[in-house]
């Protein structure tokens, strides 16, 4: 398998994939906390929705979902309205991991066919772009990293002022954020920036520091997207934010960086914070195959992939040893342990760094390390270490053709296409506590007709009390009639549900079954009456998992 157009990212066809998750970042609270999910995880309250792309912050605890119409998924931590209070709660709250909020743009006052084509999540802030150029904000605002007036917050999302270049506003496609500024990258190729400009992480020449009454040292912040130079005659197609630097790649390949430069972050060779775009000399030829193909920014580091697939990294990335607070890579170094790995797409998250590579004998190799990892965020199995000081293969998604990778500050999110390795994976929440019995008739047929278990709630049904009724035990996933009709719907353990009065309706399904397909669905070993799942590529599905 080579590192192929089935992965370019430029590809026009939309890919989608069911998300997977490692551990959901929660409100502390007095309130048992469960466990730390130490493998990847399928997420049920979002397993029948097909995702494109999911949206996260190396600094940040939530995570923004855009589904295949174009509709945002919220979930995480909500601090300070960075989730727009979309969920209940005071003024410090969650979205449940098991309750996602789904948001559209016409929600928010967008038009009519208006999609959501991208998002940007800082520390406390969240922005959502249109597929009209147009994006929104919600979240902290104090130095206008929201694109709208400074103010302690904005509590609901709200539409944010495009950039201007001759009194013509532009239309915006991508978004990336820090901690207190915000990026976003027009469709001719411009950069702008807003927020803080301490660090010089505007890109607009100069941090504005002075003195205020009391002797108070500030900064001076922009809440208009303004143009970030040394990028005025390029056409960048990337952009990405760490918490306090950005890293951006022209359509030439060439790497440009700016802002804080602590821990030589910007691969610069020392570590003066930098106020105006900079080319990175490794990234800017004349040898084209050592030029950018993707860039990623993390806490204090960044990444860059060149054309050849390499993986390079600068800054900090570990706590001890080289690479560490006291020896960081001065400036972008190959990480020498994938040097073989054909790299297309990578991520850094809050002390953790994946990548992608094709593989000879499954659809991807999933490489992960990230030395200080302590809550399962690296999703290496229930009896690996939490954390690795080297890049190593993710064991448990072996099989599984992951599309993108996702990591948060203490939690990553997998994307994945389905396949029979996916649903092999365990579920979270793990254990639903749904009824044994059949939901409609309440009633134990035996072997005769076992029933069928949904992949989401773990509801039962016999195939008979359908409407219309299966023949057979479907391919592929199966979710009951109730899951088909509200995909978003909160999962709630231990619900269950009582005896319907009607038999439940289901569309019949569209592949013709087999005659001993039915027969090939229960589990011999099972016993009378044993649930089951949907068959996949005509094995019989595995039993359901219990904690």
């Amino acid at each position: 398998m080579t590192s192929s157009n089935k992965h370019d990212s430029d590809s026009s066809e939309k890919r989608w994939g069911r998300g997977r998750k490692d551990r959901a970042g929660k409100k502390e609270s007095d309130e048992e906390q469960g466990p730390d999910l130490l493998e990847p995880h399928i997420l049920r309250s979002l397993s029948n929705i097909k995702i494109t792309s999911i949206h996260t912050s190396c600094a940040g605890s939530h995570c923004v979902c855009i589904d295949i119409d174009g509709a945002a998924w919220l979930l995480g931590r909500s601090e300070k309205s960075s989730l727009g209070n979309l969920g209940e709660g005071g003024e410090d709250f969650f979205i449940s991991e098991n309750a996602p909020v789904r948001l559209t743009p016409q929600d928010i006052g967008a038009p009519k066919g208006t999609k959501f084509v991208n998002a940007a999540l800082g520390r406390n802030h969240t922005l959502l772009v249109g597929s009209n150029g147009q994006f929104w904000s919600a979240g902290v605002n104090q130095a206008g990293q929201c694109a709208l007036p400074p103010c302690a917050e904005v509590s609901s999302f709200k539409l944010a002022h495009n950039p201007e270049v001759d009194g013509n506003k532009e239309k915006v496609v991508k978004a990336a954020a820090g901690i207190n500024f915000s990026l976003v990258l027009t469709e001719d190729g411009q950069v702008f920036s807003c927020g803080s400009a301490e660090k010089g992480q505007l890109g607009n020449g100069k941090t504005g520091e002075h003195i205020v009454t009391g002797g108070k040292v500030v900064f001076d912040y922009e809440w208009e997207p303004i143009p970030v130079r040394g990028l005025e005659d390029k056409k960048v197609v990337e952009i990405a934010c760490g918490p306090q630097h950005s890293i951006a790649m022209d359509d030439a390949g060439v790497v440009y960086v700016w802002g804080y430069n602590g821990y030589c972050r910007l691969g610069l060779g020392n570590q003066k914070d930098v106020l105006i775009a900079q080319s990175v000399p490794q990234f800017a030829g004349p040898n084209v195959a050592t030029m950018g193909l993707h860039v990623i920014a993390g806490p204090s580091n960044s990444v860059v992939i060149d054309k050849q697939n390499m993986y390079w990294m600068a800054g900090k990335w570990k706590n001890t040893g080289d690479g560490s607070s006291g020896q960081p890579y001065s400036s972008f170094r190959i990480m020498q342990d994938i040097m073989g790995c054909k790299v297309y797409h990578a991520a850094s998250g809050g002390v953790t760094h994946f990548a992608l590579a094709p593989d000879d004998e499954a659809p991807v190799m999933t490489i992960t390390f990230g030395q200080g990892a302590s809550n399962g965020e690296l999703g290496l199995g229930l009896d690996q270490p939490k954390s690795a000081t080297k890049p190593q293969r993710n064991e448990p998604l072996i099989g599984i053709d992951v599309i993108q990778l996702a990591p948060a500050q203490n939690t990553t999110f997998f994307l994945a296409a389905p396949n029979e390795k996916l649903s092999d994976l365990p579920r979270h929440p793990l254990d639903m506590e749904a009824p044994e019995l059949c939901v409609v008739c309440n009633k134990d047929l035996g072997d005769e007709d076992s029933p069928l278990e949904c992949e989401k709630c773990d509801n039962p049904y016999h195939l008979k009390c359908l409407d219309p009724p299966l023949d057979a035990v479907p391919d592929g996933e199966w979710f009951c009639p109730d899951c088909e009709d509200d995909p978003g719907a909160p999962i709630v353990v231990g619900s269950g549900k009582k005896p319907a009065k009607k038999p439940a309706k289901r569309p019949a399904p569209k592949s013709v079954p087999d005659e001993n397909a039915e027969e090939d669905g229960v589990d011999e070993d099972s016993g009378s009456g044993r649930k089951r799942k949907a068959t996949v590529g005509g094995k019989a599905a595995p039993a359901k998992r219990k904690k």
